[in-house]
């Protein structure tokens, strides 16, 4: 097995299971799960310089644009330089993908392609607790207590943007977004496409895939 420092990103529309996708393949195969969205919320948390500009456009429920989430997950890329890691919301639109590349080479890109009701249905089951990020579903990852966060006790909210009318526009926006960064990965010969509707179903296929480019550091049967 090479040593070369292994460089993996994953796309998928929310919803469709890539958070746990990615909490195995960091379990299986040692890799750091960077997620966008849990930098996003510790550099707002801290007060960094890049933490307040996102801060602002998240206040008035606006996308945060491409060179600051560029700007803050270059700098813990930088931070990262010796580590396998695995990307996750990150690169989400052409022009953050093009700025990855010019740092690194993206060694495996998956692609989780889930049915349109298969969303609609875990979204609407989908519980929240805002400050630390943590995702509950009703029907796979319950709470202990309905309603509450097993591990601050602060109740959960459903997001505005799960309601099922709500998720067909994000649909299509990710859609759009992801096209041209799959198809650029595509051309590189690094895309690798999961479809289906149980992330049970699908992971097999992941892990052999990381294993053929990595030594796992436990056996597939450890989620």
């Amino acid at each position: 097995m090479a040593s070369k420092l292994l460089r993996a990103v994953i796309l998928g529309p929310p919803g469709s299971g890539k958070g746990t996708v990615c909490q195995r393949i960091a379990q299986n195969f040692g890799l750091q799960h960077l997620s966008s969205g849990h930098f996003l919320r510790e550099n707002i948390k801290a007060s960094t310089e890049v933490g307040e500009m996102a801060k602002q456009y998240i206040e008035k429920s606006l996308l945060v644009p491409d060179h600051v989430i560029t700007r803050l997950m270059m700098s813990e890329l930088e931070n990262r330089r010796g580590q396998h890691w695995l990307l996750d919301g990150f690169p989400r639109t052409l022009g953050q993908a093009e700025a990855l590349n010019k740092i690194c080479e993206v060694d495996l890109v998956i692609s989780l392609n889930i049915p349109f009701e298969t969303l609609k249905d875990r979204l609407s089951r989908r519980w929240i607790h805002p400050p630390s990020g943590r995702v509950y579903n009703l029907d796979f990852n319950p709470p202990h207590v309905h309603g509450i966060d097993d591990v601050t006790g602060e109740p959960l909210v459903q997001q505005e943007d799960d309601k099922p009318e709500a998720v067909a526009a994000r649909l299509r926006q990710y859609k759009d977004v992801a096209k041209p960064v799959i198809e650029l990965y595509k051309s590189r010969g690094v895309l690798h496409q999961f479809s289906g509707t149980e992330t049970n179903k699908i992971w097999p296929y992941v892990y052999t895939l990381f294993s053929n480019k990595i030594t796992p550091i436990q056996s597939k049967e450890a989620y």
